[in-house]
């Protein structure tokens, strides 16, 4: 008996490319790049400690209404997310991964939406493949595993985004009312999450789209028109307004109009004429952040141009794109600069990346992005060395030395092997390229949120909780000094008020503060309790 070897190569080929496609490796990769480690590491400062101290006090004061950050209102976001972490800690207990488990869920449930609908517009595999991609993409996979409203926000828009498109194809009223009415429940729940923003993009991408429709025919002017129909439709609003309108009313009877005058002027208006919170940057920023955030996939991505002369002629690629380039010009053109900004526009990418896989076909586009990343990791030593030497602020200093403590040989070694796994499949011309690209995006989530994640945080925020349990565990009356951490009062468990430190207080603090401390109260003496990288916690006395 023989064997055709001539059919094993196809067969091989054949093999992998069903793995690669098979919705039980996406399922693996979700538990990994969302799941993982999700309550491995403390909370980072500023958002993630914003946000839990918000729905902490919410929790101790019973106020669901009103967010408070502090005892003082939190303004910047509506209430859904907090609500949806309260939830999570009720069911679980307060932890990291309890606060953190809200966002996993909505990236996975982001995801299951961006696969139902391009199985239903493409086919499976690519349905499979652009999850792939999502779930890998760097910046995906961090806000995934962070306790902020931005998992849930992009979960919304796609959503909202996704019926858009299914009401364009549908011709007929009396079906396509549905699609209407689930982009509005979307619309209304992203703007319990984040405002305006769940609204802007849908309306203004649907406008273009439609308009793009638009020829001089009668059949093209009927289309346009359903824009009008949809975007007009009583129904709609409705079911917007009985969404969100509840709450906007509750906080309006509860906090007068404050919520209304920051949120909307200065959190929404304000950022975009403006710089919030020294969040800025120049005129190219997001050219250049762009290609980070979508790491290990930015050459995929590059290739995509190739087919742009043929673009516009595919209905669903017009419609991914003017989504995409939408979101990318007005955050362009806005005062206040962000990277997640551009995930609100990211999802498009990612189905378009997997509907032209086959067009990604040079390995040194595919493969140089991943490598010089995790160059770039493995030169973090080096770069932490020179910082240390040029830095002139005691805080930096100690924050870097500490740093480098961390980022020890472990690291280094493990760094240096994705650069040599990437090369090797870089080289590795068994499989696709697109297929060896997804294996380095499994690298990559390994190695970021295995070894990069845990020593970060170790450097920035370990130092924060263990002074905060170091302050519970006193017992005595604590308060934060010229010191913008709020997850030291997370970890607290109680609030904080900041302030200058009274007889007998704790006082916590970065460490570059404490010289304005001593000139602000020169009778203070301060008694070091804790101290580690840049920052301290002391106890003051006022000798009468």
């Amino acid at each position: 008996m023989t064997t055709d070897t001539s059919t094993l190569p196809g067969r091989r080929q054949e093999a992998v490319r069903s793995i690669m496609t098979s919705p039980l490796l996406l399922a693996l990769v979700l538990a990994l790049s969302f799941f993982w480690e999700l309550g491995a590491v403390p909370l980072y400062d500023l958002d993630e400690g914003a946000f839990t101290e918000a729905t902490r006090e919410m929790l101790a004061s019973g106020n669901f209404i009103t967010p408070h950050k502090d005892g003082e209102p939190r303004y910047d976001k509506p209430v859904l997310i907090y609500w949806a972490q309260a939830a999570s800690v009720q069911w679980l207990g307060f932890s990291e991964f309890a606060l953190r488990l809200p966002s996993a869920i909505a990236a996975t449930l982001w995801v299951l939406a961006l696969w139902l609908f391009v199985r239903a517009r493409v086919d499976a595999p690519t349905a499979t493949v652009a999850g792939l991609v999502m779930a890998l993409c760097l910046q995906v996979s961090i806000i995934a595993k962070a306790a902020v409203a931005d998992a849930l926000l992009n979960l919304f828009i796609a959503l909202t985004f996704f019926e858009i498109y299914r009401y364009y194809l549908e011709p007929d009223p009396g079906r396509n009312r549905k699609y209407i009415w689930r982009a509005y429940l979307w619309m209304g729940l992203g703007f319990l999450t984040k405002g305006p923003v769940a609204v802007f993009f849908p309306v203004v991408v649907s406008f273009l789209f439609f308009l793009s429709e638009l020829r001089l025919t009668r059949a093209s002017w009927k289309t346009f028109g359903r824009w009008f129909r949809a975007a007009f439709a009583g129904s709609g609003w409705l079911i917007f307004l009985l969404v969100a309108g509840p709450w906007y009313l509750a906080i309006l009877i509860d906090d007068g109009g404050g919520f209304f005058r920051s949120f909307f002027l200065e959190h929404n208006v304000g950022r975009f004429d403006g710089v919030k919170h020294s969040h800025g940057g120049f005129p190219g920023y997001y050219f250049v952040i762009l290609p980070l955030i979508l790491l290990p996939f930015t050459g995929w991505f590059l290739s995509l141009f190739k087919g742009y002369k043929s673009a516009w002629q595919d209905p669903l690629d017009r419609f991914l794109w003017l989504w995409f380039l939408v979101v990318f010009v007005f955050f362009s053109f806005s005062g206040t600069k962000l990277p997640h900004y551009l995930l609100y526009g990211a999802t498009p990418l990612f189905i378009l990346m997997a509907k032209h896989r086959d067009a990604l076909r040079s390995r040194w586009l595919a493969f140089v992005p991943p490598i010089l990343f995790f160059v770039l990791l493995a030169l973090l030593p080096a770069v932490l060395d020179v910082a240390i030497v040029l830095a002139d602020k005691p805080h930096e200093v100690a924050l870097f030395e500490y740093g480098r403590k961390v980022i020890d040989r472990p690291y280094v070694l493990a760094t240096l092997a994705g650069v040599a796994l990437t090369i090797v499949l870089m080289r590795w011309s068994r499989t696709l390229v697109w297929q060896a690209l997804v294996f380095v995006g499994i690298l990559q989530t390994v190695i970021v949120f295995g070894v990069l994640v845990p020593r970060v945080f170790d450097t920035m925020q370990t130092p924060v909780k263990e002074a905060a349990l170091k302050a519970k565990a006193m017992g005595l009356p604590t308060v934060v000094y010229r010191t913008s951490m709020p997850s030291f009062s997370v970890y607290r468990d109680a609030i904080t008020p900041n302030r200058i430190p009274k007889d007998g207080e704790l006082v916590f603090l970065r460490t570059d503060k404490l010289q304005k401390l001593v000139a602000d109260d020169p009778r203070l003496e301060l008694e070091l309790i804790y101290q580690r990288g840049a920052v301290a916690l002391l106890r003051a006395r006022r000798p009468e």
